[in-house]
């Protein structure tokens, strides 16, 4: 009898364990916490050395593939940590929140852990323009890359069609392994830009100053 008592709450606490995880196990994740956390800095197929963001100073349009299509607008942005921790510290934080809470459900559609992000934008130059968002492509490395998830960021994305000076937006989620140091082409339909050949020397340079603002001249 004297053993009845520890044994009856040694049950107890394990039946209340158990209730426990199972209701931690209904409460979906909410984007940005531990447990769905994104995967923007991610190893992807860059051999590209990260610097610590809050350094940087280039401005979005810097780093931005544009590209014109008739009476559309497209901007493409890529959400690589790389990439991003160049810019300046505002842009930065900004574009970081965003793959932090689009960019686990752009993977998880895309069913790719490792799928590289991209902040895609559409603008009218006239009323009643419409677009094809699954025409947006890449060529890089000789292959050519469909987004395999879109998430939209705007209310307007699913109607396909732009108001006169109306901007839709949405992450992209395109196949793992793009080398941001190599050149790739934005492609929609026919129409085509390679400006990212351009932007490459640009990140290079700011990446050198920030390596050597974070190491302070030679001897200290």
């Amino acid at each position: 009898m004297t053993n009845a008592r520890p044994a009856q709450l040694l049950a107890q606490g394990m039946v209340l364990a158990v209730a426990a995880i199972a209701l931690d196990a209904c409460v979906p994740a909410i984007p940005g916490q531990q447990g769905d956390a994104p995967r923007a800095g991610a190893a992807t197929g860059s051999t590209t050395e990260q610097v610590p963001p809050g350094h940087g100073s280039l401005r979005q349009d810097q780093f931005t593939v544009e590209l014109r299509s008739g009476a559309l607008r497209i901007k493409v942005t890529p959400l690589a940590e790389e990439v991003i921790r160049l810019a300046a510290p505002d842009t930065y934080r900004r574009l970081h929140r965003l793959a932090e809470l689009w960019g686990p459900r752009a993977r998880r559609e895309a069913g790719d852990p490792e799928a590289e992000l991209f902040l895609v934008s559409f603008f009218s130059y006239q009323p009643g323009v419409g677009y094809e968002p699954e025409n947006l492509q890449l060529t890089h490395r000789g292959r050519q890359l469909a987004p395999r998830a879109i998430v939209p960021l705007t209310g307007g994305w699913g109607r396909e069609r732009l108001r006169q000076q109306e901007t839709q937006n949405a992450v992209y989620a395109f196949p793992a392994g793009i080398d941001y140091a190599i050149a790739f082409v934005v492609r929609y339909g026919l129409d085509r830009s390679d400006a990212w050949l351009q932007v490459i020397p640009l990140l290079d340079r700011e990446r050198s100053r920030v390596r050597s603002m974070v190491r302070g001249p030679p001897g200290q």
